[in-house]
C-alpha cells in the first residue's frame, strides 16, 4: 500500500496538546470577561446560503470566500461573524429584546494568500451591541471599557486603546474638497511616524493635494498632547463643517463616559490617525496596540456602524463591536514569548498503578474526580519510570502512586512533579491539598 504523506494545508492552525490548553484558556478567559458585561453567546451556522452571506459582499472579501455547491444549493463558509449577527437579528428580531448584547467566539475561513502568522482558517471573539432605532453612545465608551478588562483577564498591562471617529475624518476631508481622496490620504498620513512629516508632505503633493490643504492636513494629523488637549485642539481648528463638528462631539461624549465608567486614562489615548472600515464604520472606532509590540499591529479593533442588517430589513439596526483575532494573537504572542497562560495540561494528577492493583487505584481516580480534580489514570502496564515520563511530558503537576503498601494503610504518595517532594497523605487529605 502506498503510504500518503500526512500533511495541514498552509493556513491552518494546529497545536500540540500543551499549546491548546494555552489557547483554549485565552479563548474562555475572553468568554467570561464578555460575559461579565452582560454578553449573551451566540453560535451561528459556519455554512450560510451564499445569497445571504454575499449580500454586502464585494471587491476582495468576495475573492477570498471559500463557496461551493452542494446539490441544487450555493453554499459560503462564514468570513466573520458580523453579517451571520445581521442576518440572525434580521430574522429573529420579534423575539429578540433590545439593545441586543451578543458575542460570538468561532472559526471563520478566508481564503487569503497563507503566509506567517496570517490564517485562512481562525478564531474570532466578537461582541457587538445592537440598538432599535435610537442607540446611545455610551455604548460606544462601554466598548474600551470592556476590551481593558479583557485583556486585564488575559494577564496583560501595557497596552494601549486608541479611539478616533469617522465623522471628524470624513468631515475633514468633506470640508477641503478631498473627500474622493480620503482613502489615499488616509494611507499616507498614517505611515508619518515612519517616514516623517516632510516625506508625507511630498506624497500630499505627487496626490494633487493643494498647499493650503495640506497644512490642514498635518496640523490635524500632528495633534498631540493628552485625551482632553487633544480634543480642545480639534475645536481649535475652527473646521466649520457639521460632519466634522458631529464626530468631535461623539468623540467628547466617548471620552466623558469613559471616565464615568472609571476607565483608567493611561490605558486610552484619542488618535486621529486611526480609521478602520472605510465603508462600514461611520462613527467611533477603536485599535488597541501592545505598546512594547506596536509591531504586532491592532490586537483588538472595532467601530460603531449606522445600520446593520440593511440589505435584509428596512428596520434601522445601528450598533457597536469589537473584535479580537485571537488565532492571530495568539501565533503572534508565542513567537515573542509572551503567552501569559502558565497552564499546559488538563490533568491536575496522574494515578498510578503498581502490581496488581488496579482495581483500587480506579477507585481513587474516581474519588479525585468526585473532589473536582481532573484526573488521568496510567492504564497500561510499563515500568515506574516510563509512567513518570508521562506525567513530565503533558505537564501534570502531581503524581499518586498506589502500590500494595498504599492500598494496605491507605495512605498514598503524592509527588509533586516540579519540586520532587513526595507526601504520605490520605485521600482526603490530597483532595484538600491540590483542589
Amino acid at each position: 500500500m502506498n503510504k500518503i504523506e500526512p500533511r495541514t494545508l498552509p493556513g491552518f492552525m494546529e497545536l500540540l496538546p500543551n499549546d491548546q490548553v494555552k489557547f483554549n484558556l485565552m479563548k474562555e478567559k475572553i468568554a467570561h470577561s464578555y460575559e461579565k458585561f452582560g454578553f449573551l453567546p451566540l453560535d451561528t451556522p459556519a455554512i450560510e446560503l451564499s445569497e445571504v452571506l454575499l449580500a454586502k459582499a464585494g471587491g476582495e472579501t468576495e475573492k477570498q470566500i471559500y463557496r461551493f455547491q452542494k446539490g441544487e444549493a450555493d453554499l459560503s463558509l462564514r468570513f466573520d461573524h458580523t453579517v451571520p449577527l445581521a442576518k440572525y437579528v434580521s430574522l429573529y428580531q420579534g423575539e429578540l429584546s433590545f439593545p441586543f448584547k451578543r458575542y460570538a467566539i468561532g472559526k471563520v475561513y478566508r481564503g487569503e494568500k497563507a503566509q506567517k502568522g496570517r490564517y485562512r482558517e481562525f478564531y474570532q471573539c466578537d461582541i457587538d451591541v445592537i440598538g432599535d432605532g435610537e442607540f446611545s453612545i455610551i455604548n460606544d465608551a462601554e466598548m474600551p471599557n470592556i476590551i481593558y478588562n479583557t485583556f486585564k483577564d488575559l494577564g496583560f498591562d501595557n497596552f494601549t486603546i486608541c479611539i478616533n471617529n469617522r465623522k471628524i475624518l470624513n468631515g475633514l476631508f468633506e470640508s477641503l474638497g478631498l473627500i474622493e481622496k480620503t482613502t489615499d490620504i488616509l494611507r499616507i498620513i498614517d505611515k508619518i511616524e515612519k517616514i516623517g512629516e516632510n516625506a508625507v508632505i511630498d506624497e500630499l503633493k505627487k496626490l494633487g493635494v493643494e498647499k493650503a490643504a495640506t497644512d490642514s492636513i498635518i496640523k490635524f494629523v500632528t495633534i498631540t498632547g493628552k485625551t482632553d488637549e487633544k480634543i480642545s485642539a480639534l475645536k481649535e481648528l475652527g473646521i466649520q463643517n457639521e460632519l466634522f463638528k458631529t464626530g468631535v462631539n461623539e468623540l467628547t461624549d466617548v471620552v466623558k463616559y469613559l471616565k464615568v465608567l472609571g476607565m483608567p486614562e493611561e490605558y486610552f489615548t484619542v488618535d486621529l490617525k486611526i480609521a478602520r472600515g472605510l465603508d462600514y464604520y461611520t462613527g467611533t472606532v477603536y485599535e488597541t496596540f501592545l505598546n512594547e509590540y506596536r509591531n504586532l499591529g491592532s490586537i483588538c479593533s472595532g467601530g460603531r456602524y449606522d445600520n446593520l442588517a440593511e440589505y435584509y430589513t428596512d428596520k434601522k439596526l445601528p450598533g457597536v463591536g469589537i473584535s479580537i483575532g485571537l488565532t492571530r494573537l495568539f501565533y503572534q504572542l508565542s513567537e515573542i514569548n509572551q503567552i501569559k497562560e502558565t497552564k499546559e495540561t488538563i490533568s491536575k494528577v496522574l494515578v498510578v498503578p503498581m502490581d496488581e492493583s488496579l482495581g483500587e487505584a480506579l477507585k481513587i481516580a474516581n474519588k479525585l474526580r468526585e473532589g473536582g480534580i481532573n484526573t488521568d489514570i496510567y492504564l497500561e502496564e510499563a515500568k515506574i519510570k516510563k509512567k513518570m515520563k508521562y506525567a513530565d511530558k503533558w505537564k501534570i503537576p502531581y503524581v499518586i502512586i498506589v502500590g500494595e503498601e498504599e492500598i494496605a494503610t491507605k495512605i498514598l504518595t503524592l509527588k509533586n512533579m516540579e519540586t520532587g517532594e513526595q507526601k504520605k497523605l490520605t485521600i482526603d487529605e490530597i483532595i484538600n491539598e491540590i483542589k
